[in-house]
This record gives structure tokens, C-alpha cells and sequence, in this order.
């Protein structure tokens, strides 16, 4: 038996938290405890980097080595330890078309697992507010464009991803239950299409974007006279640099407290075509570009509508062409030894 003591305590803070939560300002405290869940991927180093650069001092990193999230007995000690005050819930387990085919049982059952373990610790440790992120792929394959919040659920997925997708519409679902039966302050935000620094560059399973750019970069290096891009380019698209992400993580920790989810996108759309000419001129590659139409285009258009956090009053600050030029600047740093 544990100390019924202890379990008043986490009773008492919990109901304190429930009731004045909302109310404490994220920004007002740099020395908060803020656990970062996922701190190493794209979007959690650019959340840390975020946070560091605001002047925040607490911040709670752990590896997966450190903690793995999937073990419930590990994440409710560590919570029990720790006792953070805010949590962004950043970490997934992430991958392409190749990858959601080939294990589709990871991709549901180790995000369900992170989900709940770190959601359900979180509200019973006492956590004021929690952030959960998800992925534009929650939408249905053929949603209106460009999809708005409401569009969640009314319509079959996209196969190539649904089994990732189902695990964060659950992600959602659960904050918002825990906001109807506790009260408590749990968010989702939804992001579009990113890219910048700790991409995955890898050249078969990385997303389009990172994909032109190591393409276009080796192509410069062995002198080559043209590369070939798959379809027409004439699919649009839509791409946040991650930093602008985590700008918008801190402003809804700051202020937005409400049961919807959020989409955060930057509003601009941009051919397939425009992307790899803006890619090719940021690299350097004189050659020429081929496009192969044999090959299939995808979606014709995927945009996310952002309005309603545009209309609380955060917009993107970074362009794709400066935010392209710190993506490949990063990857001769980071990437090509």
C-alpha cells in the first residue's frame, strides 16, 4: 500500500491546477519546469531552441535511452520525480509512405502508447497545461481545401498513412476528453508540412522537400548535367519552416485555452515545380531539371486553412526562400561530411 498522504497531495494539486491552470501565463515564469517530450526530432529541437532563446531555464530533456515513453511504469515514475509544470508532447514515431506500409502496428500501437502515457501522467501529476502536436494527415484524403478544423472525421483517410493518423486523431480526441471531464488545460495543434534543421535527409525515405535538396547538392558536387523529379510538379503544397512552428507552439501555450484543435500552416502554397526551382537555386545546381510523368503526381492540392490562428493573432515570419537557405546551410554543417 502507498502513502494515502501522497495521493491527497497529488489530489489537492491536481484540483488546484484544474481550477486556477488556464489562468497561469506560460511566458511570465522562465524558470518554469517545461518537459520537452521529443526534444531530439525536428519539431521538439526546434521547440528547445525556442525556449532557450526566450530565456527559459528548466527546461526537462530526456532521451529515448533516458526514458521510454512507451512504458507506462517509467513515464509515471518520471513524472512522479519530476513534477513538471508544462509539457509540449513533440515525440512520435514518424515515417513515410514505405515505412506506415511495412509496420503499420508501430505506427498505431508506439503513438497510442506515448499518447496516453504521457497525456494520462501529465493530468494526474499535476501539469498545468499540456500541448499535444499532431499531423495535417488527421484530415480525410479528400477534404475540402483549404481543410479547415471541422473537416476532422468526416471522411475515409488516406490509406498510405491511416494507421499514424488514427493514433493522433486519438491523441486529439483524448486531450479534449480530459478538457470535458477534469477541466483541464489540454491542447492539440495541428501542423502542416515542415521542414528546416534535424530534417531527415535520407535518400529514399525522406519527405520531398529535404529529398531535392541532398538530390540537387549531390548532383552539384559530381558535376551532373540534370536531375530527375518524379510527376509534372504541378501539385501544390505547403510547407512551414519549423521554427515558425515553434513560435506558434509558444504563442498557444501563452494563448489559446479552448477544446478545438488548431491548424498551423503558413497560408502559402507552392508548386511542386516552384519548390524544386527555388531548391535547385538555393543549392547551386546549374544542370537541368527533368521531369519524369510517368511517375504519379499525389494529391493535387494540400492546404491547410489557418484562420482562426491567424485571427487570435499569430502569423509565420519566415519565408521559404530564407528558410530554404537555413535548411541547407544547416545540412553542410550537420549532413554532408
Amino acid at each position: 500500500m502507498g502513502d494515502p498522504s501522497n495521493g491527497t497531495h497529488l489530489l489537492l494539486l491536481s484540483l488546484f491546477v484544474r481550477t486556477f491552470g488556464s489562468a497561469l501565463s506560460f511566458l511570465s515564469d522562465k524558470s518554469a519546469k517545461i518537459f520537452v517530450a521529443g526534444h531530439r526530432g525536428l519539431v521538439g529541437s526546434a521547440i528547445v531552441r525556442k525556449l532557450r532563446h526566450l530565456g527559459f531555464t528548466n527546461l526537462v530533456l530526456r532521451s529515448h535511452l533516458e526514458l521510454d515513453l512507451t512504458r507506462q511504469n517509467d513515464v509515471e515514475s518520471f513524472f512522479a520525480t519530476e513534477r513538471p509544470q508544462f509539457v509540449i508532447l513533440a515525440a512520435a514515431k514518424v515515417g513515410g509512405i514505405h515505412a506506415n506500409n511495412t509496420y503499420p502496428a508501430d505506427f498505431i500501437s508506439i503513438n497510442l502508447q506515448i499518447q496516453t502515457n504521457v497525456i494520462d501522467s501529465s493530468y494526474r501529476h499535476g501539469v498545468s497545461k499540456l500541448l499535444f502536436l499532431g499531423s495535417s494527415c488527421i484530415y480525410p484524403k479528400f477534404a475540402p481545401q483549404p481543410i479547415p478544423e471541422d473537416a476532422l472525421l468526416t471522411g475515409p483517410l488516406e490509406p498510405t498513412n491511416e494507421w499514424y493518423a488514427v493514433a493522433k486523431i486519438a491523441g486529439i480526441k483524448m486531450c479534449q476528453a480530459y478538457r470535458i471531464q477534469y477541466n483541464w488545460d489540454a491542447i492539440s495543434g495541428m501542423p502542416t508540412n515542415l521542414y528546416g534543421p534535424y530534417d531527415n535527409f535520407h535518400p529514399e525515405n525522406s519527405h520531398v522537400l529535404p529529398a531535392l535538396m541532398r538530390r540537387f547538392h549531390e548532383a552539384k558536387v559530381k558535376g551532373a548535367k540534370e536531375v530527375v523529379v518524379w510527376g509534372s510538379g504541378s501539385p501544390l503544397r505547403e510547407f512551414l519552416h519549423v521554427d515558425d512552428l515553434a513560435d506558434a507552439v509558444v504563442f498557444l501555450m501563452e494563448s489559446y485555452s479552448g477544446l478545438g484543435h488548431m491548424n498551423v500552416g503558413s497560408g502559402k502554397e507552392v508548386t511542386i515545380k516552384e519548390l524544386a526551382e527555388l531548391v535547385k537555386d538555393v543549392v547551386g545546381f546549374e544542370g537541368k531539371l527533368v521531369w519524369d510523368t510517368s511517375k504519379p503526381d499525389g494529391t493535387p492540392r494540400k492546404l491547410m486553412d489557418s484562420s482562426k490562428l491567424a485571427t487570435l493573432g499569430w502569423t509565420p515570419k519566415i519565408s521559404l526562400r530564407d528558410g530554404l537557405v537555413d535548411t541547407y546551410k544547416w545540412y553542410l554543417e550537420n549532413v554532408e561530411q
